[in-house]
């Protein structure tokens, strides 16, 4: 290049830079802060400054944060569902009926009982006025009013039979006082014994019928016992639904931390950056923006977990809000075992309490027609009564000489009983079955409910299965795409705007993901509780 020529470019190049000296201050560069200075920026209203330590605050390009556990013992679901099953309310309510219903067996049972009965008697009387007679002169005289003073004792006992027969053995002592003409004996003591039988032939008759209220009570016990295994099993599954979203809860709180940190460390990377004239104003204000927003995250979060806790809590010991600490709780992470629709659905009809229940329920109304179809025959009982009895001078005599006395006495009876045309017991008969085949209906649409939400659990269960694993692939999406964004941003090739949006994108993914693993957790807690498996994965033991 000729010399002249490089005159010329070094003659230029000094007068552009002498122009450049001179050029005056515009506002936005006054508004720079001395790179030397030590400064505080304002938060954004409504959030609380940034504190400085947050520099060194960990970017999104770490891996993501282990949950920090909490004070206190790590409390297992194990451990929650055998505190549930100790304390709960509704457990405590249903134990209750159980034991009404073992109570409705003894009554029952009742009924065939020996009863004793004692029957003590005293009575007077005396005739209003004398009797007349001739006497061997002929002249009429009346005699003196006649008394009689009597006392009676009876004791018997009355035996209920399971074919409906009624046995009654019975002792009387009696004492008569009167006129010494009418009695052998003044006073005279009478003593006798007696057993009668009656026994029904046509309604209320056999084995069946007489026992139908113990057979009744009997599987009313067994379905208040079913009802406390559905207890069961709904309070093992409110207690999963409460552990895992408080360990989801949990889990978005450190992460929302997580996040917070990033938004903080990316403002003072801003911060720095317009310092040195790599960022302008609106960048610092929107990291301020995406701070604020972080906060607001993490206090709802805060606010979750609390709500959370206390949903556990409630489930687990009802009275214990302020006196108990729940320590770390995680998501289980064991695999998912494969599902079977058919082997769910036939554990579901074989262990489901509520199938069983209706089928007990249906074995009661089947008696109850049984014995609405007996009794729809009349009344009639027959009965007979054989006795001894004795009269002495005194209580001790008469007992003791009342087996080998003379005196004796038997009775043979029949009663029937026929209402005109029956109506009433034949409309308790189609009543009866009316019930019956309603029930019948019922337990085909239990059979049927099982069916379908067995069906949908199953399902729940594979989607979300494979929701878990779009989504934690969608979290790596997510990363990667901040990476990529922040990268670009400090190459100059986009904004922060963009870098901002593509964290919110994470952390959105993240959360997502996070649900993700709970809906599973949930769907196979649904499913075991209609398969019943929970009773045996958790080791629960029903008494009979």
């Amino acid at each position: 290049m000729p010399s002249r020529h490089l005159l010329c470019l070094a003659l230029a190049l000094v007068l552009c830079a002498s122009s450049r000296a001179q050029t005056p201050i515009t506002d936005t560069e006054a508004a720079k802060p001395d790179p030397t200075a030590k400064e505080q920026v304002a938060a954004p209203a409504g959030t609380a400054p940034v504190a400085p330590s947050v520099v060194n605050a960990p970017t999104q390009s770490d891996a993501a944060p282990v949950p920090a556990p909490p004070p206190g013992p790590t409390l297992t679901l194990d451990e929650c569902i055998a505190r549930a099953l100790d304390k709960n309310f509704d457990l405590r309510i249903q134990h209750f009926g159980t034991d009404t219903a073992k109570e409705d067996v003894t009554i029952a049972k009742a009924d065939f009982d020996p009863a004793i009965e004692l029957n003590a008697t005293r009575s007077h009387s005396r005739e209003p006025r004398g009797t007349p007679f001739v006497d061997s002169e002929g002249n009429i005289i009346t005699s003196t009013p006649a008394s009689r003073d009597q006392q009676i004792a009876t004791l018997g006992v009355t035996q209920q039979l399971i074919t409906g027969t009624t046995v009654t053995a019975s002792g009387t002592l009696n004492r008569y006082k009167t006129d010494p003409s009418v009695t052998f004996f003044n006073p005279s003591y009478n003593s006798d014994v007696a057993l009668t039988v009656r026994q029904p032939l046509l309604k209320n008759f056999g084995i069946r019928v007489n026992r139908a209220q113990i057979e009744r009570a009997k599987l009313g016990v067994e379905i208040a016992n079913l009802d406390f295994k559905s207890q069961v099993l709904a309070v093992v599954r409110n207690v999963e639904t409460a552990y895992y979203n408080l360990a989801f809860a949990r889990e978005q709180e450190e992460w929302r931390k997580f996040s917070l940190g990033v938004a903080q460390s990316l403002y003072e990377e801003n911060r720095s950056r317009r310092e040195v004239g790599g960022a302008i104003d609106l960048d610092v204000l929107q990291a301020q923006v995406g701070v604020a927003n972080a906060r607001r995250n993490l206090l709802l979060a805060q606010q979750e977990t609390h709500n959370r806790e206390d949903e556990l809590i409630a489930q687990i010991q009802p009275f214990g809000f302020t006196t108990l600490s729940i320590g770390a709780v995680a998501l289980p992470n064991d695999p998912v075992p494969k599902i079977d629709s058919d082997l769910a659905y036939k554990r579901a009809r074989d262990n489901t309490p509520d199938y069983a229940a209706a089928q007990a329920a249906l074995k009661q109304l089947k008696i109850d027609s049984d014995v609405a179809r007996q009794n729809r025959l009349p009344t009639l009982d027959v009965g007979g009564t054989i006795g001894y009895d004795a009269e002495e001078n005194s209580y001790s005599r008469a007992a003791r000489n009342v087996w080998g006395s003379d005196g004796y006495n038997w009775q043979i009876d029949a009663q029937l009983r026929f209402p005109i045309g029956l109506r009433a017991d034949r409309a308790r008969y189609r009543q009866s079955l009316i019930s019956l085949h309603r029930q019948e209906a019922r337990l085909e649409q239990i059979d049927q409910n099982v069916l379908v939400q067995v069906r949908a659990a199953v399902r729940a269960v594979q989607t979300n299965q494979e929701g878990v694993q779009i989504s934690s692939l969608a979290t790596e999406l997510s990363r990667r795409q901040y990476e990529a964004e922040k990268a670009r941003y400090e190459s100059g090739l986009s904004t922060f705007r963009r870098v901002q949006e593509s964290q919110a994108d994470w952390d959105n993914a993240k959360v997502n993901e996070l649900q993700a693993r709970v809906n599973l957790r949930n769907a196979l807690a649904d499913l075991a509780r209609l398969e019943g498996t929970s009773i045996d994965r958790y080791k629960i033991k029903l008494a009979d």
